[in-house]
């Protein structure tokens, strides 16, 4: 997509939020001194910024503004010869990075906001759905933020309770997706992909339960490339009409990884879910945001490639 970030497929829909300027040195700024392949703590910014991608409060309550997903699509799908999938950030990502203290006087309660998150979100949805898209992919790498220790005490210091959020969460990705026949949602979960570093680590066993049962979404697409996703063990919990996409190739070093290794890990998830209702992916994308993560445009073809031809291997 062609945007700062990810997350601004809501931030630059709307309107509403209390917000700056923001340029792509804004986002080297955050990332300067960070190592690569190690822990790297979002910067809790006040100063203003893009909402989302910053904590920002808001000045009135939300409207719909334009879709900038919706614009993507448009110009995608006259040229595509497949079908097209547009991505969204998740409305538990946008209540994470809501500054709903500094929001009282607009929205009492954080449910309130939420309601109205969703609301837009699903205007968003119906409208590529006019347009002909019939995929819609959900980005909700906060999701592990619920199994991260140093995230949950983070909420606890914002006064919030973890399995509260969590709950709203779950209940708001539920609505989000309701009533839209023929059309297949995914929804994505990571620990965090930004300059080759991560934000989160944790098994998927604290929430799997929940999170497989309780959204509706038909595909699950999970990181599984590196040991802090944990094991294959909580895919037991899938239901039986759900797909799970195995993010098995890393979006953040150039290394390429063994066709035979890949053929293992995918052999040994078939274990837990049949063959026929898992599927394999890189981790994330190779530029959540306009810093992108140290691997060349050669290093992505690559991994691309590697993605097929592990496919083509086990579902021949």
């Amino acid at each position: 997509m062609s945007r700062l970030n990810f997350q601004d497929s809501f931030g630059l829909a709307i309107s509403g939020y209390d917000t700056g300027a923001e340029t792509v040195r804004t986002h080297e700024r955050r990332v300067a001194g960070a190592t690569p392949l190690a822990r790297w703590d979002i910067p809790d910014l006040a100063a203003p910024g893009t909402p989302v991608v910053h904590r920002r409060p808001v000045v009135k309550k939300l409207e719909l503004v334009r879709n900038p997903p919706l614009d993507e699509y448009r110009r995608v799908a006259p040229i595509a010869k497949k079908p097209v999938k547009v991505s969204l950030i998740g409305p538990d990502r946008v209540m994470q990075r809501f500054d709903h203290a500094g929001s009282k006087a607009v929205y009492a309660t954080v449910d309130a906001f939420v309601n109205d998150v969703v609301a837009i979100q699903r205007r968003m949805i119906q409208e590529l759905v006019d347009a002909g898209c019939r995929y819609v992919h959900i980005d909700e790498p906060g999701y592990t933020a619920y199994v991260d220790e140093p995230s949950l005490e983070a909420m606890r210091k914002r006064g919030e309770e973890p399995m509260q959020n969590f709950s709203r969460s779950l209940k708001a990705n539920a609505e989000l997706v309701r009533g839209f026949p023929g059309i297949t949602f995914g929804i994505h979960l990571c620990r965090g992909n930004q300059r080759s570093m991560w934000h989160r680590e944790g098994s998927y066993d604290a929430i799997a339960e929940r999170l497989f049962n309780e959204l509706p979404h038909q595909r699950f697409l999970l990181e599984y490339d590196s040991p802090r996703a944990g094991s294959f063990a909580p895919l037991r919990f899938v239901p039986r009409d759900k797909v799970v996409v195995l993010g098995l190739v890393s979006t953040k070093v150039p290394e390429l990884e063994p066709v035979e290794a890949l053929v293992r890990r995918i052999e040994e998830a078939a274990k837990v879910v049949p063959l026929e209702r898992l599927a394999i992916s890189p981790q994330c994308g190779f530029g959540s945001d306009v810093v992108g993560n140290l691997v060349s445009e050669d290093d992505q073809k690559r991994k691309l490639e590697r993605v097929v031809e592990a496919a083509r291997i086990m579902w021949r």
